[in-house]
């Protein structure tokens, strides 16, 4: 029998270039949803911080729909955590955009349980085969 195995005893592989390009494209889209939702969850309070959440959740469910694997709401979430951090951190002259309200802490805390929620219940891989319970 030449069966490969479990997964876990498998290798690490480095993704193809395609699928790579893919999850560097989805970190750069996530950074961009964290930079809007930073901007839009404090000018329509309730309804925008809503809308900020659902645009991040929706990029990672999208993103591990799209690859089939976990990576691909991982990979949104890592450049939302990014962009969102860099932009709570104030500059010298005493510039920042995130206040010291109820929102900002609902967006940050929401976001990254969001994130959180959607790369652990993302899609995992699940091995081949017609002997295998998962794959029924």
């Amino acid at each position: 029998m030449n069966e490969p195995g479990s997964l876990l005893a498998q290798p690490l592989k480095a993704p193809a270039a395609g699928r790579a390009l893919v999850y560097v494209g989805l970190f750069a889209l996530g950074a961009v949803v964290g930079a809007a939702g930073s901007l839009v969850q404090a000018g329509w309070f309730p309804g925008g911080l809503l809308l900020a959440l659902a645009g991040e959740a929706g990029l990672c469910v999208g993103g591990a729909r799209a690859l089939g694997s976990r990576g691909g709401a991982v990979a949104p979430a890592g450049g939302w955590m990014l962009a969102v951090i860099l932009l709570t951190a104030s500059r010298p002259e005493g510039d920042f955009l995130f206040g010291a309200g109820t929102g900002s802490y609902l967006f940050l805390l929401g976001g990254m349980a969001t994130a959180v929620i959607c790369a652990t219940l993302g899609l995992g891989r699940q091995p081949g085969g017609d002997g295998v319970r998962l794959g029924k």
